[in-house]
């Protein structure tokens, strides 16, 4: 008895953390190889590759600290391909076959999109050094 009370807290307490944490995972698993734990473009697989990944912690900070969302999410599921020179930079359909949830693209008008999605750019936003002073979707 003793023993299943000490394992309780444990389980309860892993599912919480994997719940909240879903973007820190989903970067974790798919771009920590290329941009490095930090997000700065220094991850073990950059050297070899023919365009240097981008330090993801200072999207906002290019664009005169606005924190561009849609772009963002564009760039991870793909369709923005054409709008930088990224050949090694792979599209994640991992992101996109998953729980839909709502999404308000700017104009007052929720979307459906993949919580994957969303959840790894609410990631990145989270990197941001220094922090967004202003929001588009």
């Amino acid at each position: 008895m003793k023993q299943i009370l000490h394992f309780i807290p444990v389980i309860v307490f892993a599912a919480s953390v994997q719940a909240g944490d879903m973007g820190e995972e989903l970067f974790s698993d798919n771009c920590i190889v290329c941009h490095g734990v930090t997000g700065q473009g220094d991850g073990p697989a950059a050297r070899g590759l023919n365009t240097a990944p981008a330090d993801l912690t200072g999207i906002a900070a290019r664009r005169d600290g606005v924190w561009p969302m849609l772009e963002v999410m564009s760039i991870i599921d793909g369709y923005s391909r054409n709008t930088l020179s990224r050949e090694d930079m792979p599209v994640f359909e991992n992101f996109l076959d998953n729980e839909m949830v709502e999404f308000d693209t700017g104009n007052g008008v929720n979307v459906l999109v993949p919580e994957k999605l969303i959840e790894i750019v609410k990631y990145l936003e989270a990197l941001q050094d220094p922090t967004p002073t202003r929001y588009v979707p």
